[in-house]
C-alpha cells in the first residue's frame, strides 16, 4: 500500500495519507532543547548497551509515578524504539516450537518478530462488536503445553482499545494456572487515551515477575524518529536482553537518550495538547464514518486509529472494481478516492481497515469526503 501511494504520488496525484502510525505534531520544544544541551555538553561517545544509568532512574520514577510499578535500574534496558525492545525480549524467551498467542487485532511485527524467534504464533480473533478484545475463555481455549508468552498491547495499535483493570485480572487469573507463560505487555500509546487510563498488566500482585513492560517515546512524545524504546523486566531478562542488544545494536543514540531524561520526567501535562487534539479529530472521523452506509464503527478509547468493520462491501462491485476483501477495499480508496489506508489483513483482523488520524482536521474531512464520493 505504501508503494503504491509513492507511485501515485510519483504520478501527480493528490494522496491523502492516513496510513501511518505517527503522530503529526513536532517534537516539543523543552525536548528538543535537551538534546541541543546534549550536544553542546558533548554527549558523543558509545553510550553504555543498557543506558545511560541517569535515563534508567529516570524511567524507574516514571514507572513508579504513572503505573505504581516498582523497578530497579538494573531491571530496565533502553533499546533503539520499542520494535527492538520486543524483539530482545522473544530472541532471549522463545525457543523453536513455542507458541506466542496474540490477541486479534495486533500490531503487525509481533507476528514478524515471533517468527524470527523460531516460534509460532496463534491468533485469538476478535470483533468489533466486543470493542477488539478477547474474553478470560478464548484465552483459555488458545493455551496449550507449547504456549510460552502472549502479547497485550493496550491501548491497541490497530484497534484503539484499552483493557480496563478488571479485563486484565480475569485474564490474568486464566494465566495464573500457567507459569510457564510470560506476558510482553506492550504500552506504548498509554498517555494517549481519553477519559479510561490504561492500567499496567505487571501491577497484578503475581504478574508481576512474569511480565515485560514495554514503553517508549515515539507516540506520546512525538519522537517517533529519535528511536527510543525501554524494557521493565525481571532482572534475569533485563540481563540476557542487555546481552542480546550487544550484540546487534549495541547502546541507543547518546543524544537521544539525554533528551528521553527530559521527556520522561516531564509531567504528562506537558503533553496533553496532543492528546485533546487527537480526541477532537477522533470525534470528526467517527462522526464522518458514520455517515458511509456499510462501514461499522466503535468508540476506540486510546491512540489515535479508528478500525472500521467494512465487510458489508466485500463481493460487491463498486465502480467496475469487485471487493472481495479488506485488501481490495483499501487498494479501492486509494486509486479511486486517493486515501491511503491500511488493511486489517495483516493485523489478524481481515474484515477491518486502519484508519489513522493523526492528520489535520482538513485532510481528515477530505479524506472521508472523497471515501463517501467513490463509494456512492
Amino acid at each position: 500500500m505504501a508503494a503504491k501511494a509513492r507511485e501515485l504520488r510519483a504520478e501527480g496525484k493528490d494522496i491523502i495519507g492516513l496510513s501511518l502510525g505517527e503522530p503529526d505534531f513536532n517534537t516539543p520544544d523543552f525536548i528538543k532543547d535537551a538534546a541541543i544541551e546534549a550536544i553542546n555538553q558533548n554527549y558523543n561517545s558509545y553510550s553504555p548497551v543498557d543506558g545511560y544509568v541517569e535515563l534508567k532512574e529516570a524511567i524507574c520514577t516514571k514507572f513508579k509515578r504513572d503505573n505504581n510499578l516498582d523497578y530497579k535500574p538494573n531491571q530496565i534496558v533502553v533499546s533503539t524504539g520499542a520494535k527492538q525492545s520486543i524483539a530482545n525480549v522473544a530472541q532471549v524467551l522463545l525457543n523453536k516450537g513455542d507458541e506466542v498467542l496474540l490477541p486479534a487485532p495486533y500490531w503487525v511485527s509481533y507476528s514478524a518478530i515471533s517468527i524470527l524467534s523460531e516460534a509460532t504464533f496463534v491468533e485469538i480473533p476478535s470483533t468489533i462488536d466486543t470493542n477488539f478484545k478477547i474474553t478470560p475463555e478464548q484465552l483459555e481455549a488458545a493455551i496449550t503445553p507449547k504456549t510460552k508468552m502472549v502479547f497485550f498491547n493496550s491501548p491497541n495499535n490497530p484497534s484503539g482499545s484499552i483493557f480496563s483493570e478488571a479485563e486484565y485480572r480475569a485474564l490474568a487469573k486464566v494465566l495464573e494456572k500457567h507459569p510457564q507463560i510470560f506476558i510482553l505487555s506492550d504500552e506504548i500509546y498509554e498517555h494517549i487515551n481519553y477519559d479510561c487510563k490504561p492500567f499496567s498488566f505487571a501491577q497484578i500482585e503475581n504478574m508481576y515477575d512474569r511480565t515485560i513492560t514495554v514503553n517508549g517515546l515515539a507516540k506520546a512524545f512525538a519522537m517517533t524518529g529519535w528511536r527510543i524504546g525501554y524494557i521493565g523486566a525481571p532482572e534475569w531478562i533485563a540481563k540476557a536482553c542487555t546481552k542480546m542488544q550487544g550484540q546487534i545494536t549495541s547502546g541507543t543514540n547518546c543524544i537521544a537518550q539525554r533528551a528521553a531524561i527530559t521527556a520522561v520526567l516531564a509531567p504528562v501535562e506537558k503533553i496533553q495538547f496532543m492528546v485533546d487534539e487527537f480526541k477532537t479529530r477522533r470525534d470528526i472521523i467517527i462522526g464522518l464514518l458514520r455517515e458511509i452506509d456499510g462501514f461499522k464503527v466503535n468508540v476506540p478509547d486510546g491512540a489515535f486509529y479508528v478500525f472500521p468493520d467494512v465487510s458489508a462491501f466485500f463481493g460487491k462491485t463498486i465502480n467496475g472494481v469487485k471487493i472481495e476483501n479488506s485488501g481490495d477495499f483499501s487498494l479501492f480508496i486509494l486509486e479511486k478516492a486517493n486515501v491511503a489506508t491500511v488493511s486489517g489483513d495483516a493485523f489478524g483482523a481481515p474484515d477491518c481497515i486502519r484508519i489513522s488520524y493523526a492528520a489535520s482536521e482538513l485532510q481528515i474531512r477530505e479524506a472521508i469526503k472523497r471515501i463517501k464520493n467513490a463509494l456512492s
